[in-house]
């Protein structure tokens, strides 16, 4: 059985990836820094559902606990063949209006904390000469840029980058690396808007509606499997036609 570690996995989209992915018959660890209970949650349905899944706590923006996370998935399942970066969060506000630990917050989340597990895990790859897929989540956002959301953008745009340059470095070895950037998703991180603001997003949405976490989730699993296995260092948006 392969083995998958999804970040922020407790709730939102990288709850429903590790759901996704337990259904596709990886043995998941279920990341969390805070909401103990949401992964237990997450947990108890994957395993309902006939899956296999552990929890674990660590913030992946300390290189040490990044690393610890990955020596969880190896100890309790042998090795990790996939690693899905989802942690975030989120930092609407204007440019100038943006001070500077509010910058280093979101940067250190979205960007450091993806670079932290992608190398803990890629050490475990190399390692097991076996191969590996790393899936970063980024965002439309740092495809095309927002307005009022030029640190998050910047963030999300470094992940991007971040995911071609390992692409070309680990592809030798056998690890393939590719990013998400989903569009306007119905999860928490978007309750800070109001109906109408979302119900505008929709309009401006192709497709005409608000995207899912499945949607997203589905993504996350075509790439993790051998369907997606000569696809690396591409980002694939998942966003209904929004960023056209």
């Amino acid at each position: 059985m392969k083995s998958a570690v999804i970040t922020g996995a407790s709730r939102g989209i990288g709850k429903a990836c590790a759901i996704e992915l337990a259904r596709a018959g990886f043995a998941v660890i279920i990341n969390y820094k805070t909401n103990e209970a949401a992964a237990k949650e997450t947990k108890r349905e994957i395993e309902q559902a006939g899956g296999r899944a552990q929890i674990y706590q660590a913030d992946v923006c300390s290189p040490d606990e990044a690393r610890r996370l990955i020596s969880k998935c190896v100890m309790e399942f042998g090795g990790v063949d996939v690693l899905v970066n989802n942690a975030g969060i989120s930092l609407s506000k204007l440019f100038l209006d943006t001070e500077p630990e509010e910058l280093a917050r979101v940067t250190e989340v979205n960007y450091f904390g993806t670079f932290y597990a992608s190398r803990a895990a890629a050490k475990e790859m190399l390692s097991s000469c076996n191969g590996g897929s790393i899936i970063n989540i980024s965002s439309m956002w740092g495809v095309v840029g927002g307005s009022g959301e030029a640190a998050y953008s910047a963030s999300k745009a470094a992940v991007i980058g971040l995911t071609r340059a390992l692409a070309k470095e680990l592809a030798p070895s056998g690890i393939r690396v590719n990013c998400i950037a989903p569009g306007v998703i119905d999860t928490d991180m978007n309750a800070c808007y109001s109906v109408e603001v979302m119900e505008a997003l929709k309009e401006k949405t192709p497709l005409n509606r608000i995207g899912s976490a499945e949607d997203v989730a589905r993504a996350v699993r075509f790439l993790a499997t051998d369907d997606a296995s000569f696809i690396t260092g591409q980002v694939l948006t998942v966003d209904g036609g929004f960023s056209l």
